[in-house]
């Protein structure tokens, strides 16, 4: 797929290069010897795990590199970016830095942001939707302007909260593009009869197909993109080992003058997913974390001695481990009108053994309650996690007698108002043994409220496809994603604003198209959110955002619009133990932490032993 390099011309000659003539005028120098590292020694090789060629793409979220990007302590701070100045969140002037360059040794410069904006998000070629929706305010997208080749302006007429925290996210946005590379597949700066060969070559339909496939900054598959980041993909699939080379012009030093990453080359070997913990146990990976649950950490202590690695449990950010979803948008009219009766949900909450489900899934270290942020957020507070959330059976039965569902089958089945069990169906992707082993227990504690409960796992595509066109009663998946956040982070994961949240997929279709598709939110509590989450967009002023994220946490609470069960997973990070810089104990989660991202990866490196570090 990839072309070849002459596309590139020749790559620069690196060994007439030092170091300090491959960094920009004003590097990012890096708190070496904070949060417990040290400084380290460039060089080494580095084995990862991946279960499928797809998940190289995870590697700009572990590594981490952003124009700004969270620290430790969830702060904002600029990245690649030299400098960013912003005026109440409506205008927002960006500094680069200056002699930056690419990975094949280009300058970085604001014509690379200019093409993005104009050449690509603006592009109907390319981007038949327009610019993402985090760039669109009130309906209108933001002025842009080139001052000079290192300062760019993005200025709205109303507030934009969203586009720093969305600058910082697991999945890079990738406001920039190498403009120098992506333009010889672009007609507007290259003759179609240059471009035309290498369509062919490609064997798709057009330019804007083979732009779009060479335009692969996320999902890694084309060796020739140059790239920011601190290590580069140097070939594509099929393969079974995926070779990554750090990037000579990185950004990023030591205090010490070092120039990051350490580590030289991080490969990404492909395994089946239910053998990773059994190759990490082998010592076959450096260092593995996506992919391994805390079922695998008895097998992973196993191996600790033997092969050299320490398995460090970080804590999970996560709303729930096991959440409920009843999609209040399911097409059956008899399952609408139960999903969305609060007395129903809160009774299916209530009939829940929390302390049973912590002692069988997490050893009794998890915390039982609702599915909401967790205590290190500043916005916690603990009735979000407790109300309605005991184990009181009696009630729960209570309430379901009330709305009417008296009546009983011979085995003790509850009857739908049209004479059918109320027998939940309960779809889930089938990839969490987790997941399963936690609905087979709620299985047994609704059947005493005369609630049963099926199973059904499938494939995550299929399940989606199936809630979001309302055919799912109930899915099952993990909670909240973004379960430690602060005041500026966006609350709209809490709003029926998105198509992918299981409780209301409908609703968020119909806000996403603009009305084109789903139906728009006929419940006045579920409107509140969205009005919230407006709200919240529209506001500067991070006193009225924490207040904001507190009415639509309590509302979460009181409404259990999602049914929360237990949090507070531990995740094994195995590393071998000569890799230093590699926390003993932090905060795992996808969004805000990136997984393992904001710990600075391009600060591990190899200890004194070199037989045993080498590779």
């Amino acid at each position: 797929m990839a072309l070849s390099l002459l596309l590139l011309g020749a790559l620069p000659a690196l060994a007439a290069e030092s170091p300090a003539d491959r960094l920009p005028k004003q590097p990012l120098v890096v708190e070496s010897t904070t949060q417990g590292r040290q400084i380290g020694k460039p060089g080494g090789d580095v084995v990862t795990l991946v279960s499928k060629a797809r998940d190289i793409r995870y590697i700009s979220t572990y590594s981490y590199t952003r124009l700004v990007g969270y620290d430790e302590t969830l702060a904002l701070k600029p990245d690649i970016l030299d400098k960013v100045e912003n005026d109440g969140d409506r205008i927002y002037t960006f500094t680069l830095r200056e002699g930056h360059r690419w990975s094949d040794g280009q300058p970085f410069t604001a014509e690379d942001i200019r093409y993005w904006w104009e050449d690509v998000a603006n592009a109907k070629d390319l981007s038949p939707s327009g610019p993402p929706e985090f760039m669109i305010v009130d309906g209108r997208p933001p002025r842009f302007e080139v001052i000079d080749p290192l300062h760019v302006r993005f200025t709205w007429d109303k507030p934009n909260p969203r586009f720093l925290p969305e600058l910082a996210s697991p999945r890079d946005p990738f406001i920039y593009r190498p403009a120098h590379y992506l333009k010889k597949f672009n007609p507007r700066y290259t003759p179609k009869a240059e471009i035309e060969p290498l369509v062919k070559q490609a064997k798709v339909k057009g330019w804007a197909a083979l732009h779009n496939r060479l335009d692969a900054m996320f999902e890694q598959t084309n060796p020739d993109l140059p790239t920011l980041q601190p290590w580069r993909v140097t070939n594509t699939a099929p393969a079974a080992r995926f070779v990554f080379v750090r990037n000579p012009y990185y950004h990023r030093v030591d205090a010490n003058g070092q120039q990051l990453p350490y580590i030289d080359k991080v490969f990404m070997d492909v395994a089946a997913g239910g053998l990773l913990a059994a190759k990490a146990n082998a010592g076959e990976a450096d260092l593995l974390f996506r992919g391994l649950n805390m079922e695998d950490i008895p097998i992973l202590r196993e191996g600790e001695r033997a092969k050299g690695y320490r398995t460090h449990l970080w804590p999970t950010a996560r709303g729930s481990e096991l959440a409920l979803y009843p999609n209040l948008t399911v097409t059956d009219p008899v399952w609408r009108q139960l999903n969305r009766d609060l007395r129903y949900r809160r009774a299916l909450s209530l009939a829940i053994d929390r302390r049973t489900l912590n002692n069988a899934l997490l050893f009794g270290l998890g915390t039982e309650g609702n599915d909401t942020v967790v205590e290190k957020s500043p916005l916690y507070r603990p009735e979000y996690r407790t109300l309605n959330a005991g184990y009181d059976p009696a009630q729960a039965s209570r309430l379901l007698d009330e709305i009417g569902l008296t009546q009983r089958n011979g085995a003790g089945i509850r009857l739908l108002a049209d004479g059918r069990e109320l027998e939940i169906v309960v779809e889930t992707d089938g990839e969490s043994s987790m997941l399963t082993d936690g609905l087979t227990l709620i299985s047994e504690f609704w059947r005493e409220i005369g609630v049963k409960l099926f199973v059904k796992p499938q494939d995550r595509t299929v399940l989606r496809n199936r809630a979001y066109s309302g055919a799912a009663v109930m899915v099952a998946a993990q909670g909240l994603d973004l379960a430690m956040p602060t005041a500026d982070m966006s609350p709209d994961e809490l709003a029926p604003v998105h198509q992918d949240t299981y409780a209301w997929p409908k609703w968020g279709q119909y806000v996403e198209t603009k009305g084109k598709e789903g139906e728009p939110c006929d419940i006045p509590a579920a409107k509140v959110l969205i009005d919230l989450n407006a709200r919240w967009m529209a506001t500067a002023d991070n006193t009225e955002q924490a207040r904001i994220w507190g009415e639509m946490l309590r509302n979460r609470a009181e409404n259990q619009w999602v049914i929360g069960t237990v949090s507070g997973a531990l995740q094994p990070v195995v590393a071998k133990t000569r890799l230093l810089n590699v926390p003993d104990k932090q905060t795992y989660s996808w969004k805000p932490t990136a997984l393992i991202g904001i710990y600075r990866m391009d600060q591990f490196f190899w200890g004194p032993n070199p037989k045993e570090a080498s590779r």
